[in-house]
């Protein structure tokens, strides 16, 4: 922002600064001199001076361009305005021209994502709608790495905030999903100017600006092959977008299989796409309004499936897509569903008593309407008499259905020729007229037939389709809340379908499969069932569905359709995973404490079995050596024996205390005295603690760092452990150190080494006890000094991470509460801290607010 501020100035335009925080930053200094900074406002709150923009005094000096930063800023309470964003405004309006910062962790559309990844809650927000509003958004992009550099060279945090800074908010993890957050915002932005730019000028054709694929997706199991066709087309060009898209009929009528559409999503995610899912009442020109509409280059269809009868009839999706395109490109994939029908045509299967009263109708009902009007036949007309006989054709249809309607048009026909067409009693049309007539009514009778026919099915396919979406609603709502009882399940399946028993049946272990044994209860046991009397093999049942080999679902009352497959589909294939699971979670019921206690004894034995013997040993030979008559030995010998015996026994006791200390852990019944400790007291003792390998040990406490609350016994035993395992594993010429530095209401404990420092994958398994990854033999201690560490602290209220020291290395990182004094709630912000960080500033008094003084994150550049 400075310097393009100092290139419009060079140029001869006339630029300001509104406001700029340089956070005691040398070199944002230097950019500001030579430009001229408008006076800030003062502000008293609460006792306490602060400074803000003085919008007015800008309005007053009316320059071209104003520089402001921190375009997120909350005023002080007091301002004209509560935030900055709303100050610009009005120099907007004043007719300046304003270039302003933010970061993207401020924008409230990702504020959310943001807390979520760095932990952090931002509370100064700025409204999206007001960044894109600007006429010119610029990403202002550094690698992680660089930034990283930056601030370990000491330009954006003072040395003693550096590491606390590195370890938490700016890890090269948080940077780099920050960096694709605002990547991805601006690319938005972009793709909104250039739709606003195709709108306002009218432009309706595809601008191949960006490649995107669309991929149509029907249902059908052919949709996997379309999708990974579409992502090798879409691999080919880099940088392009896959979309894939099911378009749903606005009847909402169209059958397809959910299963098929759910594992087509998941491939199409698993490939790097987007799923979407429109309704249309045109299939093609609804496919290729989604496709104009997100700029699609390429339009992935697969070949039709259809006869070749009906594509004589009606050229398809595919064909008509391809015809209506314009500049998209459209690929007919071939697959090996093609010349094969999708499905049967959906007709509804009527009941034998409706077929034969249908039939009887149409065979009864126009030799009786013929008689009733034979009477009459000389004073009706023959229009009126067509129309009579219309109506008997309509009432067959929506008795029996198409064909009986058919038949009784093409009767009636005959009888209207014989008895109603002029010459009477002949199969003869004297009058080209009449005959037209009696064609026309055989015409319109069967299209009547057809359209009536056609919409009692649909209403019955309506009415089955709304039944089965209501059921298969209650299974997912049965599998969202985790009602995966056998039991329960197969209840809802025994009221869906009003059965008097439903039974779940696994086939005995050792049985050979055969057709025998479907009838055999003997090959056969109940797993669950609901209801009255169970069945006791597949036989016995009067619908079975078979799960698998082992598993059939056995269900007693009625005979089921055909067209409640699906769903009872739906529920088999849910029973079975519910048995699955309930079996999953019984076996891991009964193996988890076998396998804890199994894990701890095979550790404890092999721990006791050397670590403790060897201790033990060592002073039980050197006693003995002491003891010994035939020896004489020196005073030198003897202080060196005794020293031995001492060195192993402190050892001993040593183990045998972290031994207790983790079984108390473990039973939650260890005792804690926490108070306020100062780390300056306890570090040194610690050291000393180490003997000889404290030599190897350089700490560096600022006496400024203030007091944690801690149990001082158990945070030297933490400080002993982890100091202890730094050496050991540090090059014999290398020196461990110990730092601390505060960071917002904790305060670091870092423990360095420069040993060959431990895979990031392993971290979490070097807290396990008895546990030593192998990078030392199996006698170097039992393994229970990290895992102890992490449960002290733990107890505490603290945390113990580890991470890598830069340039090779482990750093464990002890993370302890801040002790807080009590103090006066009139205590003021200080005049330097932006009012986000407020709370900090009114809690921690000025001799412990190290880290309140720290800028925020939105603030490194």
């Amino acid at each position: 922002m400075l310097g393009e501020g100092r290139r419009r100035l060079d140029r001869g335009t006339d630029v300001v600064v509104g406001l700029v925080e340089t956070h005691g930053r040398l070199r944002t200094a230097e950019l500001l001199e030579g430009l001229e900074v408008v006076p800030r406002q003062t502000l008293v709150h609460r006792g306490a001076t602060f400074t803000e923009m003085d919008v007015d005094a800008i309005v007053a000096r009316r320059p071209k361009v104003a520089l402001v930063d921190e375009l997120a800023h909350t005023n002080v309470p007091g301002a004209r305005n509560e935030k900055r964003w709303q100050d610009i405004e009005e120099l907007l309006e004043a007719g300046i021209d304003v270039i302003a910062t933010v970061n993207v962790q401020h924008l409230d559309s990702v504020n959310d994502v943001v807390q979520q990844i760095t932990g952090v809650p931002q509370r100064e927000t700025v409204p999206d709608e007001v960044v894109r509003r600007a006429d010119q958004v610029q990403l202002v992009d550094m690698a992680p790495d660089a930034l990283r550099r930056r601030m370990a060279h000491g330009n954006v945090y003072p040395p003693e905030k550096i590491d606390a800074a590195l370890s938490n908010y700016f890890r090269e993890g948080n940077l780099t999903a920050l960096r694709e957050l605002a990547l991805l915002w601006v690319a938005g932005k972009v793709d909104e100017q250039l739709d606003r730019y195709r709108a306002e000028h009218g432009i309706a054709g595809t601008w191949e600006a960006r490649e995107r694929v669309v991929v149509a997706l029907t249902g059908g199991p052919e949709g996997d092959t379309l999708i990974r066709r579409a992502a090798r087309i879409a691999a080919r060009t880099k940088g392009a977008d896959l979309l894939a898209v099911h378009v749903t009929s606005s009847d909402g009528l169209t059958r397809v299989d959910p299963a098929n559409l759910k594992r087509q999503r998941s491939l199409v995610e698993s490939l790097g796409g987007s799923y979407h899912q429109v309704v249309a009442h045109d299939v093609p020109r609804g496919l290729l309004d989604f496709a104009r509409g997100v700029n699609a280059t390429q339009l992935v269809l697969g070949a039709s499936r259809r006869g070749r009868f009906a594509q004589l009839l009606s050229r398809g999706v595919g064909v008509t897509t391809t015809a209506l395109s314009g500049s998209i490109d459209v690929h007919m994939i071939t697959h090996e569903q093609v010349s094969r029908r999708s499905r049967s045509r959906s007709r509804a299967v009527l009941t034998r008593t409706r077929l034969q009263a249908g039939w009887a109708l149409a065979a009864l009902a126009q030799p009786a309407l013929t008689a009733a009007l034979y009477r009459f036949r000389e004073d009706a007309g023959l229009p009126v008499e067509i129309l009579l006989f219309l109506l008997v054709v309509v009432i067959v249809s929506l008795v029996g259905g198409m064909w009986p309607a058919v038949t009784a048009a093409v009767f009636g026909f005959l009888l209207l020729n014989y008895y109603f067409t002029p010459p009477l009693d002949q199969f003869t049309v004297s009058d080209p007229q009449n005959l037209l007539a009696l064609i026309v009514y055989v015409l319109i009778a069967v299209m009547v037939s057809a359209v009536v026919d056609l919409a009692a099915r649909r209403t019955r396919e309506a009415a089955r389709a709304s039944a089965d979406a209501e059921v298969l609603s209650t299974l997912a709502g049965h599998v969202l809340r985790g009602e995966h009882a056998l039991n329960s399940l197969l209840g809802r399946l025994r009221e869906t379908f009003v059965l008097s028993s439903v039974t779940l049946l696994e086939r005995l272990p050792g049985t050979v499969p055969s057709p025998s044994d479907q009838s055999d209860p003997g090959a056969w046991r109940i797993v669950a069932t609901s209801g009255g009397t169970p069945c006791t093999c597949p036989g016995a049942a009067d619908t079975e569905m078979v799960i698998d080999e082992e598993l059939i679902l056995a269900l007693r009352g009625r005979l089921l359709d055909a067209a409640d497959r699906r769903v009872l589909e739906a529920f088999a294939a849910e029973a079975a995973v519910a048995l699955r699971q309930q079996r999953l979670a019984e076996q891991a019921e009964r193996a988890r404490p076998l396998a804890e206690a199994d894990k701890m004894r095979t550790a404890l034995l092999a721990a006791v079995s050397h670590d403790l013997r060897t201790p033990l040993a060592s002073a039980k030979a050197a006693i003995e050596s002491l003891r010994a008559t035939d020896v004489t030995w020196s005073a030198e010998d003897e202080e060196e024996l005794l020293a031995t015996a001492d060195e192993s026994l402190v050892k001993l006791a040593r183990l045998v205390s972290n031994l207790l200390d983790m079984s108390r852990l473990q039973a939650g019944v260890l005792g804690l005295d926490t108070q306020p400790v100062a780390l300056e007291d306890v570090v040194p003792r610690a050291i000393d603690d180490l003997g000889p390998l404290g030599e190897r040990v350089r700490a560096g406490i600022s006496p400024e760092i203030p007091q944690v609350v801690a149990d001082p016994a158990l945070l030297e035993r933490i400080l002993v452990n982890l100091v202890s395992n730094a050496v050991r594993y540090s090059p014999a010429d290398g020196k461990v150190l110990v730092t601390a530095s505060g960071y917002r209401e904790r305060v670091e404990i870092r423990v360095i080494d420069r040993g060959s420092g431990i895979p990031r994958e392993e971290h979490d398994r070097v807290f396990l006890p008895f546990q030593r990854l192998g990078d030392r033999d199996n006698h170097t201690g039992v393994g229970l000094g990290l895992a102890l560490s992490r449960g002290l602290a733990e107890a505490m209220g603290g945390t113990l991470t580890p991470d890598d020291t830069p340039g090779g290395g482990l750093t464990m990182i002890l993370t302890l509460p801040i002790h807080i004094p009590a103090v006066p709630t009139a205590a003021a912000q200080s005049p330097t801290e932006p009012l986000g960080h407020a709370p900090a500033a009114l809690t921690v008094p000025p001799q412990t607010r190290r880290e309140a003084d720290l800028p925020g994150p939105d603030q490194p550049e």
